[in-house]
């Protein structure tokens, strides 16, 4: 069994976009979708900095614009018809449960860049209120209970003992002080608190956004964020998506539905590598390739076949 991965903010690394404008097409798909996204997709995924790509409003089209561009590259299809390669299985981490979502058909690629551009922006506004970030936390024990000690909020719970807590700058300052014992902190490279209630703002925004959409049941079996079940409605799916923006990230259940599901191939769409870290350890034996550079994809379509 085959399952296709998107993933999430904090993927993106500077000028990771530079060889795939090689690729027949994909300058003319990430031109296209610049337009509904209102930002220049290849120059921020070929020339800007580190920070300028931090930007949630910024980084959050570019990485479902990457991903969907990968899926095409490798043969899936973009299209309502469903044409070409298939995967078994889709699942994406936060954002990038938009890009499974439209590989999935819940949504067209248009209409998932054009939510994820309000997407993005109503979670930058949400992030400029209070600063908060996000730490990763490896290893250790007692962690649910040291983070919350501190007052944050385990907002992604990745399995393979990697959790991530969200709170205030000051709060994840005295966290650092006082870390989990035989635990190794990293502070990720975001703009905020994602998924806690620190972006519950965003999520009427998102709500208002999402209403104007007709969201499709799934084709391809996909899995959600908050529980790692299947979903069957495609508004279920949506309304899901929504919800998730203030509500920790379970990809620890979404594993486990996978090996429940007997998956034992994994592609990891650009930019890969995170994903496929965590199944690595998660979800021991499953085959792994990471898309990030057009040198994988030969490895990954003999996965596809």
């Amino acid at each position: 069994m085959l399952v296709i991965v998107a993933p999430g903010q904090g993927a993106q690394t500077p000028g990771f976009l530079t060889p795939w404008l090689d690729l027949p097409g994909v300058a003319d798909r990430l031109s296209a979708w610049s337009e509904i996204v209102r930002l220049d997709l290849i120059a921020y995924g070929t020339t800007a900095d580190a920070d300028e790509i931090r930007d949630t409003a910024v980084a959050q089209p570019l990485l479902v614009a990457a991903a969907l561009a990968a899926a095409e590259t490798l043969g899936l299809s973009l299209s309502a018809d469903g044409k070409g390669a298939t995967p078994d299985l889709l699942a994406g981490h936060s954002v990038g449960e938009l890009a499974a979502g439209a590989l999935a058909g819940v949504l067209t690629p248009e209409e998932a860049l054009g939510l994820v551009r309000e997407r993005g922006q109503a979670m930058a506004r949400a992030a400029a209120v209070t600063r908060t970030g996000m730490t990763a936390v490896l290893g250790g024990t007692d962690v649910l209970e040291s983070i919350d000690k501190h007052g944050l909020t385990p907002a992604n719970i990745n399995g393979a003992g990697q959790i991530v807590a969200g709170g205030t700058l000051e709060q994840l300052a005295t966290f650092k002080e006082e870390p989990p014992a035989r635990a190794r902190l990293i502070p990720l490279q975001v703009a905020g608190a994602f998924h806690t209630s620190h972006m519950a703002p965003a999520v009427d925004d998102l709500r208002a956004a999402a209403a104007e959409l007709t969201p499709r049941d799934p084709r391809i079996k996909v899995l959600s964020n908050r529980d790692g079940t299947v979903v069957e409605s495609g508004a279920d799916f949506v309304a899901r998506l929504i919800d998730q923006v203030s509500n920790p990230v379970r990809w620890d259940l979404c594993m486990e539905t996978m090996a429940s599901l007997g998956v034992t191939r994994m592609i990891e769409l650009l930019p890969g590598g995170t994903l496929t870290g965590l199944a690595k350890r998660g979800l021991r034996g499953v085959e792994t390739v990471a898309l990030k550079t057009p040198d994988d994809l030969e490895a990954a379509k003999e996965l596809v076949k």
